[in-house]
């Protein structure tokens, strides 16, 4: 039924030990293996002579040839994997397994393999059979030897340079993994699984390509002649299980009272800006603010890779789209945005600023579409007002910086600030509002600020959340209009004492 099967009777002729010429290879490295270790005794017989001296000059030859034995190994497994591989492709059917659920085509992969294995007479032990199993359903169904960091939960970033350096982020500190590709070749062709699920493409033609996984986790391709050293591979992974403003502050990220003063902007339908460094939590920050809308609000994303998680029922998400071949069919986040404004929105949010859009986003949030949000890049709240400045400036659009200013105070309400700080804890610095103009300046006000207070023995930053004693900010009159004044006047009341310590 499986294609398998029926092939089987041909199987065993072309899997033949006689046929494969891998197969005879296979037990002869382990011979070279064992004749190598006769020079041993000679070293061994030159040390009885110098019973003083020899502790010393045996250390160094044991670690040296223990070595390239390692290098042997993993070469001869790939050589192994990559007949196997060849050999389970000439005797399944790709199209059945195609219908098959993932569980199942699984299993016929494992039992295919199996049989090869024991045909060729490949000499294994257990573990090495299971690793070699998971490596080759991983490489059919998945995405190769990515497929054991994408299942972990505690990875935030994984970076490929080349297809022998995989390095991971995890609590804030980048480390470098034993995770490696067979060639570059290998490398690449998951590159193009990944990108081509969202109907992009990346070759020497498009080296450079934004994508995304299944579960909105961000991908960036940067492909050979740009990258000198092969494919760079880089993911920046999403939790299977949403971040929420409690979550955070159990993280340390904010405390209990700033989370409420967070809340109240979301439902007020204040205008925000977040801005931050890179992998300092600006997108799963949104992601918090946005579960605070009310379902029945209708909600337009504008992303360039779609990986917001918006729970609410009336969202419509839309994603730029490159250009084709021949250079044309680009649509930018300037088109997208613009369009926004005929789809009747409620709330628009823009997964990243990065460019002219910039405009329309100001535009969009002072024509009524109060609550809207977007990210940007910025290391404090005044600076990510001066860029946004900048990117409309760069737009191309010949208007008075005064004027720019001017739209930038009426569109914007408050700016969050997120920071990665050195120990690589991830906290909400800033919580900033927007006043309005004191001459050609963009005025600004403080109203929750975090403190580095010093750090641990570990080297872990020790600071503190705090009200700056502001009794009503300026979106005080909106908060009450949401009937919200009573949990932000609390919130910056118990923010003021000085009890709440981050770990």
């Amino acid at each position: 039924m499986f294609g398998r099967r029926g092939s089987s009777s041909s199987g065993p002729q072309t899997l033949r030990p006689g046929s494969v010429p891998g197969l005879q290879d296979a037990p002869a490295p382990v011979e070279q293996a064992t004749q190598p270790e006769q020079p041993a005794p000679q070293k061994i017989q030159t040390e009885p002579p110098k019973p003083a001296t020899p502790p010393a000059p045996p250390p160094p030859p044991e670690p040296q040839p223990a070595a390239p034995a390692a290098r042997k190994k993993n070469n001869e497994y790939y050589e192994t994997k990559a007949q196997i591989f060849n050999a389970l492709v000439e005797a399944i059917d790709l199209s059945q397994l195609a219908r098959l659920d993932a569980e199942d085509a699984r299993d016929e992969i494992r039992d295919v393999v199996n049989d090869i294995i024991a045909l060729k007479n490949v000499v294994m032990s257990i573990s090495e059979q299971e690793d070699l199993l998971e490596d080759i359903c991983n490489d059919v169904l998945g995405y190769g030897p990515l497929e054991p960091l994408l299942a972990r939960d505690d990875i935030a970033d994984i970076m490929v340079n080349g297809a022998h350096t995989v390095y991971i982020e995890t609590s804030g500190k980048v480390e470098q993994t034993g995770v490696a590709f067979r060639d570059n070749a290998q490398l690449m062709n998951i590159c193009q699984r990944i990108v081509s699920q969202v109907g992009r493409r990346v070759d020497d033609s498009s080296p450079i390509c934004d994508a995304r996984l299944p579960d909105g986790s961000r991908v960036n391709v940067i492909a050979p002649p740009l990258a000198i050293d092969g494919p760079a591979l880089t993911i920046r992974k999403f939790k299977r299980d949403k971040l929420t403003l409690d979550q955070l502050v159990k993280f340390g990220s904010i405390t209990p009272e700033g989370a409420t003063i967070l809340q109240v902007i979301g439902r007020s339908r204040c205008n925000v800006l977040i801005s931050g460094g890179t992998g300092s939590g600006k997108t799963t920050l949104l992601n918090c603010l946005t579960a605070y809308i009310e379902n029945t609000e209708r909600i337009i994303t504008c992303e360039d890779s779609a990986e917001l998680q918006l729970q609410q029922p009336h969202v419509v998400r839309l994603e730029t789209r490159p250009p084709n071949l021949e250079g044309e069919g680009e649509i930018t986040m300037r088109d997208l945005v613009k369009n926004c404004l005929r789809m009747r929105p409620e709330r628009i949010i823009v997964g990243e600023v990065r460019g002219p859009e910039a405009f329309d986003l100001l535009q969009a949030m002072n024509t009524g579409h109060d609550g809207s949000m977007g990210t940007l890049h910025a290391n404090s709240p005044r600076e990510a007002l001066s860029r946004l400045e900048s990117m409309i400036t760069m737009g191309g659009f010949s208007l008075p910086s005064r004027t720019l200013r001017e739209m930038i105070v009426s569109s914007i309400d408050v700016v969050v600030q997120a920071a990665r700080l050195r120990d690589g804890s991830r906290r909400i610095t800033h919580v900033t509002e927007v006043m309005g103009m004191e001459g050609d300046v963009i005025t600004t006000q403080d109203v929750f600020l975090y403190d580095i207070v010093g750090e641990d023995p570990n080297g872990k930053i020790i600071g503190r959340h705090r009200s700056t004693g502001i009794g009503r900010p300026k979106f005080w009159e909106r908060a009450r209009y949401f009937g919200e004044e009573a949990r932000l006047a609390q919130a910056l009341d118990a923010s003021e004492m000085p009890e709440y310590v981050a770990d």
